[in-house]
This record gives structure tokens, C-alpha cells and sequence, in this order.
């Protein structure tokens, strides 16, 4: 059994949960009675949490997800209080995230998998170490299962499908890029299902081991996704800055 980590337990002054969930584990409840998952494992180590109501029943005080795939640092609220706090800090974009990857240089990643725009010559990504991508987003794919970017470049079908109306972006840091990969280090405000590991495919920089975004990648020879939320910054209450680190990236 995949077990999660406890990096902060609910106090009376602070009544959220940071938890470290392992790679392969869901964030939430994927159906009905499901309890395999990282939230209800938190909820039978504080009871409590089940007595706040988020966006859905099941969701408890869940501030935000991570993708199955994903291992890292997730916020959950452990009173209600908290709960409406941090998702209108959420919404405001005040919940600062960061997650370290693996990447393999693939120039034409984004050509081999179809669907995203050309990028703007003046992000020139291949030959910087350090870029910020804009896009809105849409679902993409079989089963919508997918994400891709949309900008100006992109055409009006593209444009007619936008998940929301809204800019999302990603600061990426590139660590040492060289034929042999790179590690990318990204940091957001608001995300997008997939936003980071997108941003980079889009990027030429896919996560090592991303069956979905990284064109070298099928399932034959498919490792585990070399990605991590390690790091999460946030007020609570107003003007008591959090910060908490995820020292152990890759287990």
C-alpha cells in the first residue's frame, strides 16, 4: 500500500494539511466509494476534515489536485474557515506551486504530437535557460484525456474549444539543457489540468517518462514520470507567509 507522508498536521492556528503524495496514488476519489486515494488516507488520520464541504461531497477540504502520475506536495483544509480562505487565495492566484522535472530535449516534440500552436519567436526556448509560456488551454484527444495550448497562433476551431477564457502561465527554469536533458524547475500561480508538463512538451523540454506529452515516450518503453511538486507557498492567515519544501524529490 502506497502510504502518504504528513509534512504538517492541523493545528488550532493552523487547521491545514500538507501532505506528500506518492507517485501512482490519485489525489481524490476517481467513483463512488473509492477510498484508494490520497484524501481519504488523509481523512482517516484527521477525522475532522470530513466535516468540511468543498466544490464536491467527496472532495472534503481538498485546495487542489496532483496528477496520478505525480508525486508531491498537496494543501488540505482541515476546517471550513480555511477551506473558503485558501481557494479565494487559490482564485486570486496567491497559492504559489513549484515542481522539478527530468527532461529530455526533443525539438520537434510538439510537432510528432500534434495540436499545439507555434510558439512565438521571441520565447525561443531552445536557446534559453529561462522562459515563461502563456497560453489558454483546451482538452484535446480521445476521451479529452489531453491538454493543449492555445494562443493567437492558434486557428478559431482551436480557439472554440477553450477549457476557460483565461491565461495560464509557467516559469521555467532550465537547469544546465544539453542534448543529454535538463532539469526544469517551474512555478505557478494558477494551473490547468497538465499545465507544466504541457507547457514543457510545448517547449521541447518533455518530462522524462511522460506517456503523454514526450514523443520519444510509448508504452513499451514507458518509465515512471521523472516529476514532482516540491515546493508550496501560501498566506494563512492573511499575511502569515507558509512555505513549505519537498527535500526528497524523486521517491
Amino acid at each position: 500500500m502506497q502510504e502518504i507522508r504528513i509534512i504538517h498536521a492541523p493545528t488550532k492556528e493552523k487547521p491545514f494539511l500538507i501532505i506528500d503524495k506518492p507517485r501512482g496514488l490519485p489525489s481524490a476519489p476517481l467513483h463512488d466509494g473509492d477510498s484508494d486515494n490520497a484524501l481519504c488516507r488523509a481523512a482517516e488520520l484527521f477525522p475532522e476534515m470530513r466535516l468540511v464541504r468543498g466544490k464536491k461531497p467527496v472532495e472534503l477540504g481538498l485546495i487542489h489536485r496532483l496528477d496520478t502520475a505525480t508525486s508531491g506536495l498537496m494543501i488540505i483544509a482541515a476546517t471550513q474557515e480555511c477551506y473558503d480562505f485558501l481557494m479565494a487565495e487559490q482564485k486570486a492566484g496567491k497559492i504559489i506551486k513549484t515542481y522539478r522535472a527530468v527532461c529530455d530535449v526533443v525539438s520537434d516534440n510538439a510537432d510528432v504530437l500534434g495540436g499545439f500552436p507555434p510558439l512565438d519567436s521571441q520565447d525561443n526556448p531552445l536557446d534559453s535557460y529561462a522562459l515563461t509560456l502563456r497560453s489558454f488551454f483546451r482538452h484535446y484527444g480521445e476521451g479529452r484525456k489531453e491538454v493543449r495550448p492555445v494562443t493567437k497562433n492558434s486557428g478559431k476551431s482551436a480557439m472554440s474549444k477553450l477549457g476557460k477564457q483565461k491565461i495560464y502561465t509557467t516559469e521555467i527554469r532550465l537547469e544546465n539543457p544539453g542534448e543529454g536533458g535538463a532539469v526544469a524547475v517551474c512555478r505557478i500561480s494558477e494551473g490547468f489540468r497538465h499545465q507544466v508538463r504541457c507547457h514543457l512538451a510545448w517547449a521541447g523540454f518533455p518530462v522524462r517518462g511522460d506517456l503523454i506529452y514526450n514523443s520519444r515516450v510509448s508504452k513499451k518503453n514507458a518509465e515512471n514520470m521523472m516529476f514532482s511538486a516540491t515546493k508550496i507557498s501560501f498566506e494563512y492567515p492573511g499575511g502569515d507567509l507558509n512555505s513549505y519544501d519537498r527535500k526528497d524529490t524523486w521517491t
